[in-house]
């Protein structure tokens, strides 16, 4: 029988009336919860059930929780019990209890097709072009704003940037670029020799650096070392509401944060893009001395026959343009990271992706306007 110290059961005509008395907490747990079970055990299946909470002093969520046991153990076989007598300070926490458990099932996963799939791509494709369009303009405005302010340029910020994304990718720059001269002169090497022309591997080489090799390396390597960093750092702020504050000391973000980061890239990828083919150039010739027997005066008078100052220009040209694409990709994905570690790992990855794509995009189209324009 139920404990009558907290509840009573009154019947007639298979009708109860249950009263809810003293004080329904965590306090008496087991002994409610046994006077709970107890009840739906002795009378499972009524006709109709009134329940009067009248004389329950006082309730705190786990009372209301084996309340609405009692209430659900009674619904489920098709009785909906009347509730009486309930305090209104406890209404809200009953009403809380009773939605729970009712909360409609997320939707099946539907299974995308093939055209489904590449249309949302195309969708969020054109999304993507849409906002950095956007910013592009708020970073054009930002620097406009620098322009008539030149006080409120933080040139502090832009030299150091410049520090961590030029100077200190010399290194890696000269390595890898020396690697590449030197493979791209080891293979023209090997397959101008079956047709007795070793020579043309010094014209190979010298326009293939200059004019595309040199500036597409090295942005490539940008994006990946300097755009992820980018990304990193604008994320983390944004992760730790640094963005907010600035929004909220009266500073754009854009302005402080965005502009001298793209002139730090601007100033320093066409250092690095000479730096770079200098060095693949000078791998090439060392490879073209010990495997191809090409003298270093030989390589160099070739050398100056087979370009001219326009291969050095086109390459030059391309940089700061490649070197502000970076560097707006990579700061619009930094500010648009959320909460979340997984959020910034994903902006990160699709930093360097799109500036990659990008930067060959560009390489593309510039390729297609020098020829059009005979240089």
């Amino acid at each position: 029988m139920p404990h009558a110290s907290l509840i009573s059961v009154h019947s007639q005509d298979d009708r109860l009336t249950v009263a809810g008395r003293g004080a329904w907490t965590s306090e008496y747990a087991d002994e409610l919860e046994m006077a709970v079970n107890d009840t739906v055990h002795s009378y499972a299946k009524p006709k109709g059930v009134e329940i009067d909470l009248a004389s329950v002093e006082r309730m705190d969520t786990f009372g209301a929780l084996l309340l609405e046991r009692l209430r659900r153990a009674w619904a489920g076989t098709g009785v909906e019990p009347t509730l009486v007598g309930l305090a209104p300070r406890y209404k809200v926490l009953l009403e809380e209890l009773s939605r729970m458990g009712h909360e409609p099932p997320p939707p099946k996963r539907r299974h995308e097709g093939i055209l489904e799939r590449f249309g949302h791509e195309v969708v969020n494709a054109a999304k993507d072009a849409l906002s950095l369009l956007n910013f592009i303009g708020a970073t054009v405005a930002a620097m406009l704003r620098v322009l008539a302010r030149p006080r409120s340029f933080r040139f502090t910020s832009m030299v150091n940037q410049v520090d961590r994304v030029g100077f200190r990718a010399v290194p890696i720059i000269l390595l890898i670029t020396f690697l590449i001269g030197c493979i791209l002169a080891q293979q023209g090497i090997f397959n101008f020799r079956r047709f007795g022309a070793d020579i043309y591997v010094v014209d190979m080489v010298g326009v293939l650096v200059l004019r595309e090799l040199g500036v597409l390396i090295v942005s490539i390597m940008i994006a990946g070392r300097s755009g992820s960093a980018y990304t990193a750092e604008l994320g983390s702020m944004r992760m730790r509401e640094e963005i907010d504050a600035l929004r909220v000391m009266g500073f754009d973000p854009i302005e402080v944060l965005v502009v001298p980061r793209i002139l730090a890239l601007i100033i320093a990828l066409p250092l690095l893009t000479f730096i770079g083919s200098m060095s693949a150039i000078f791998g090439a010739g060392l490879v073209s001395w010990g495997y191809g027997g090409i003298t270093p005066d030989v390589f160099l008078d070739r050398l100056k026959l087979a370009i001219d100052l326009d291969q050095f220009k086109v390459g030059m040209y391309k940089a700061p343009f490649m070197a502000a694409t970076i560097g707006l990709v990579a700061c619009m994905e930094g500010l648009r990271v959320g909460g979340s570690a997984e959020s910034l790992g994903e902006h990160t990855t699709a930093s360097v992706v799109k500036a990659i794509f990008l930067v060959i995009v560009m390489d593309g189209v510039f390729a297609m306007f020098f020829a059009a324009i005979d240089m």
